[in-house]
């Protein structure tokens, strides 16, 4: 094999070797052209009042970071991971957020009007006080999560699951519950006029001062699986009751993320 020929292989082969890491490294990364952004979004650090709307930021990974007050208007995050990471305030707008993971995020007052999150993985994450108004959940799994004094006006949650869910103080007028499962869900207090429950299932849901009067899809059978009390009011023809024992709650400690690996000795 002439020097050359030699030559030329082995400067293939390194090619090939770093397109192959640049690749796995490239994973991580949001952008490559956002220098400030790829360690940030990958490995946590904080990055308040980021300014990353339209941006593509597929797969990204958000470990314990501090984006709070950042703009993400209409940015694609699908399959996204906000684990444990703190985003109050931030504007998600119209984003893309299809199967992401939210487990133990924090997006107090958060914006999320008219975003797309179906398939969304969220036990635990607290959406209290935010806007998801216009926003769509089918599909998600959002256990244990908080949305009290959200502002969820026609929103969709169609075939979520939402046991334990905090709803108190929601406006959720015109929210669609069809085939959701409510099971232990906290409805205090929230405002449901025209809101869908179609097929929800309802097993010790507490719509304790909670306006039913125009819900639809309502039935007594849900109602007799639901609690209510004295300032519930219903749909004519229809009852309700208080129930006896406490109530199933289910709550999600938010979690720690996972500790970087140590460094090589």
């Amino acid at each position: 094999m002439s020097i050359s020929s030699f030559t030329s292989r082995l400067t293939l082969a390194l090619s090939l070797s770093s397109l192959m890491a640049v690749m796995a490294v490239g994973r991580a990364y949001a952008l490559e052209e956002d220098r400030d952004v790829p360690r940030m979004v990958s490995f946590g650090g904080m990055c308040a009042n980021c300014e990353l709307s339209g941006r593509k930021l597929t797969g990204a990974r958000f470990m314990g970071a501090n984006f709070a007050g950042a703009a993400l208007v209409g940015s694609d995050l699908r399959g996204a991971s906000f684990f444990g990471s703190n985003f109050s305030g931030a504007d998600l707008t119209r984003a893309d957020l299809r199967g992401a993971s939210m487990t133990g995020a924090t997006f107090l007052a958060a914006n999320f009007q008219e975003a797309t999150l179906d398939g969304l993985q969220a036990k635990g994450a607290n959406f209290s006080n935010s806007n998801i108004s216009h926003a769509r959940f089918d599909a998600s799994d959002m256990q244990g999560a908080s949305f009290a004094g959200v502002n969820a006006r026609s929103v969709s949650f169609a075939n979520a699951s939402l046991l334990g869910v905090n709803f108190t103080g929601g406006d959720l007028d015109h929210a669609s519950f069809k085939d959701a499962t409510l099971a232990g869900s906290n409805f205090a207090n929230a405002q449901l006029a025209g809101a869908d429950f179609r097929g929800a299932s309802m097993m010790r849901a507490f719509f304790g001062g909670a306006d039913l009067t125009t819900a639809r899809g309502l039935t007594q059978g849900q109602l007799d699986e639901a609690c209510t009390d004295a300032a519930t009011r219903l749909p004519s023809g229809l009852s309700g009751h208080a129930c006896k024992g406490p109530r199933v709650v289910i709550m999600h400690a938010p979690p720690h993320p996972p500790a970087p690996p140590a460094p090589p000795r």
